[in-house]
């Protein structure tokens, strides 16, 4: 029995859709976490048609099946639906280093005083870790008590808000984000999309040439020449292509929607 076993003290909580290839080993890596500390893993699901579902509760998790409400929402939901005095939020694929997992068992059972800690995480590009152009060590806020923090409402790219001090963990969470150039291809086309509607609502309008045509080369020769993405070779060179052509798309359909939106009301 665990020192832990009458108590949750950490909540780990994962959004999933059709995450059948990613969803066992996320759960795999935080099985000692499970096993040590009693914790508990909450999993919601917006309504996969593959075997997430079954493998998830197949590894013990608590799922839950509900209406996508957009990522920040979804985020929320799953932790409202924790009973730990800590939340561990968890992406479909990311993975919990063995090293981070015994870092986080000593900082929950030592009695942390911090309120959240940010977490280094490694990105994997076509299956090579990217240590370039701005992607290590890319912390995130992940880990923090609960009733403190909450995944602030934003159409893409959400993040946790926190009130209390934070601190810095040293071991990593694994990213295993972009296995595929048409998965990458495919991710970027709806997060341009989301992040569209961010823009149109921040008051992005016209058409500018400096967001669809400069910014694009100039976020490319910042991340891919100055953060020295260069490094990172073949992977680096595609990974900050890509992602220029990611910024191009987000403006032009920031333009597109806000027409639109204008063409209608009118």
């Amino acid at each position: 029995m665990t020192r832990y076993a009458l108590a949750v003290l950490l909540s780990i909580t994962i959004i999933t859709l059709n995450e059948e290839k990613n969803i066992g080993p996320t759960l795999d890596s935080v099985a000692g976490l499970v096993r040590d500390l009693g914790a508990e893993v909450i999993v919601v699901d917006s309504g996969s048609t593959d075997r997430t579902v079954e493998l998830a509760r197949a590894h013990g998790a608590k799922v839950f099946v509900e209406d996508w409400k957009g990522y920040a929402a979804q985020k929320n939901s799953a932790i409202d639906k924790a009973g730990g005095d800590w939340i561990l939020a968890l992406d479909a694929d990311e993975m919990v280093s063995p090293e981070l997992a015994g870092e986080i068992k000593r900082v929950l059972t030592d009695g942390a005083a911090a309120s959240g800690f940010w977490i280094p995480r490694q990105n994997f590009f076509l299956n090579r870790w990217i240590r370039h152009g701005g992607f290590w060590p890319d912390r995130k806020l992940r880990l923090f008590r609960r009733g403190a923090g909450r995944f602030e409402e934003r159409p893409v790219h959400e993040t946790v808000k926190l009130t209390g001090a934070t601190g810095t963990l040293r071991c990593a969470l694994i990213h295993n984000a972009y296995p595929t150039l048409s998965g990458y291809i495919a991710q970027m086309n709806r997060y341009s999309s989301l992040g569209a509607e961010m823009a149109v609502a921040q008051g992005k309008r016209g058409f500018s040439f400096i967001d669809i045509v400069l910014r694009p080369k100039l976020t490319f020769l910042y991340n891919y020449v100055f953060r020295l993405g260069f490094l990172d070779g073949r992977e680096g060179l595609l990974l900050h292509l890509y992602h220029a052509g990611y910024v191009s798309w987000k403006y032009a359909k920031a333009w597109e929607l806000a027409r639109a939106r204008h063409s209608h009301k009118g």
